[in-house]
């Protein structure tokens, strides 16, 4: 009943995005599709498909959903209206994003060992 999808945009279907659209994004697919997992270029792609698929308002239920991350994602890359070079452009930001959020330090929630502050 469910095809195969995700949460989120998942990584593993980059490289069949890679004739959907020009040159440039062909080029932009290849490459990333080569790096390991975990990658921050990945991370960047992964973000950026988010935004422009919608992820994070998709509901397990949804037609969406039901067609599944691969069928979404190409659906949105058809509708986007601007050029590869204006996605390119959308890349490069999530990828500022996401080194800046790895850049951030993470407060830390305890200072000391729960067992130091009961003795």
């Amino acid at each position: 009943m469910y095809a195969d999808n995700e949460l989120l945009f998942p990584v593993h279907v980059i490289s069949n995005l890679q004739h959907s659209r020009g040159d440039d994004w062909c080029a932009l697919v290849e490459r990333i599709s080569d790096l390991p997992e975990g990658d921050i270029e990945l991370l960047a792609f992964s973000l950026m498909m988010i935004r422009l698929d919608g992820c994070l308002s998709c509901e397990t239920d949804s037609y969406r959903a039901m067609r599944g991350c691969k069928a979404c994602s190409k659906q949105s890359l058809r509708r986007y209206k601007g050029s590869d070079l204006e996605l390119l452009s959308i890349y490069q930001q999530a990828l500022e994003d996401v080194q800046q959020y790895l850049n951030v330090q993470v407060p830390t929630v305890i200072e000391e060992p729960i067992s130091a502050r009961a003795a």
